[in-house]
């Protein structure tokens, strides 16, 4: 059984960048063919796709946050983080990651999530 747990500050200031981290147990993240997905929630908002990870280390991006957003992996530690940048009280919102069988398919397997919030 996979579990997925998200991971990093639950408070952090306008300007600054937000890092959280994923730690995958039950499978690596390296298996062929799975995508290791960041999404997002905002208050009253619905789901929001933030980028991917693959098993290979191809990453994608959502048009409307590539600007600001890194995602890259820890393979011995079988971990995959989300930096994102500039950071503003409208990045507030309940993160999680997530795995899918591949990049073009649904989530699978998903973390509890974890609330951060953005001060301004």
């Amino acid at each position: 059984q996979v579990q997925l747990q998200e991971s990093g500050p639950g408070l952090v200031k306008s300007s600054q960048t937000l890092s959280l981290t994923c730690t995958v147990s039950g499978g690596s993240i390296t298996t062929s063919y799975f995508a290791w997905s960041w999404i997002r929630q905002p208050p009253g908002k619905g789901l929001e796709w933030m980028g991917l990870i693959t098993y290979d280390g191809s990453t994608y991006y959502s048009p409307s946050l590539k600007s600001r957003t890194s995602i890259s992996r820890d393979i011995s530690a079988n971990q995959f983080s989300l930096q994102l940048s500039s950071v503003t009280p409208e990045d507030t919102a309940v993160y999680y990651c997530t795995r899918s069988l591949n990049r073009a398919t649904a989530s699978d397997y998903w973390g509890q999530g974890t609330q951060v919030t953005v001060s301004s």
